[in-house]
């Protein structure tokens, strides 16, 4: 008796095991059609398309030193590629420290500047701040800088505050010496300085 039982019970689960796997495998099929994919992607078109053309990288940082043993730094918020242009980089919230082998510290600041590593060039523009360790803060709408070598240029006008006063230029640079033993700070054209002595501490 005990031997039929449980040939019977063997031959129910022979047929309604096949039964329900076809049940399972016809629920998916039906889920699966049930699915739009022109819903499953998460992202509008447009978006999609800015990703692909604008490349975008997040708190990038470049460093390196120069031939004359001077160390460059550029941070960034931001970097992207404008329509897609290889080798042409836009940094935003920029910062750069350049501190010279004879040990004098400048520090830039800008809201935007364009990058070329290839050219080895970088534009920093609009509100442009420069702060030396000898006591200079200059602003400028726009000053370039080389990456592989200290030469910062503002071709336009310059003011701020120096250690002697304020101080006012039609242009700026920042260079070697002709030795190149020494870090120059040049303002040129039409240069106005109005000096305020320190006081006298009593």
């Amino acid at each position: 008796m005990q031997r039929d039982r449980y040939t019977r019970i063997v031959s129910w689960l022979k047929v309604l095991f096949p039964l329900a796997a076809l049940g399972l495998l016809s629920t998916l099929f039906l889920l699966s059609r049930a699915i739009d994919p022109g819903q499953a992607i998460p992202f509008a078109e447009k978006e999609i398309q800015d990703r692909l053309r604008d490349q975008r990288i997040t708190a990038p940082f470049f460093t390196g030193a120069t031939a004359k043993g001077d160390m460059i730094s550029f941070y960034a918020d931001v970097l992207t590629t404008p329509d897609g242009q290889v080798g042409s980089n836009r940094a935003e919230n920029i910062r750069a420290t350049i501190k010279t082998a004879e040990g004098v510290t400048f520090r830039l600041q800008s809201a935007v500047a364009d990058i070329d590593l290839a050219q080895d060039h970088a534009e920093l523009m609009s509100d442009v701040i420069l702060m030396t360790s000898t006591g200079y803060r200059m602003t400028s709408e726009l000053i370039t800088s080389e990456l592989s070598a200290l030469n910062l240029q503002s071709p336009g006008h310059v003011y701020g505050t120096a250690p002697a006063g304020t101080l006012e230029a039609g242009a700026m640079s920042v260079q070697h010496s002709e030795t190149g033993a020494t870090t120059q700070l040049l303002f040129t054209n039409r240069v106005k300085l109005i000096y305020k002595p320190k006081p006298l501490s009593e």
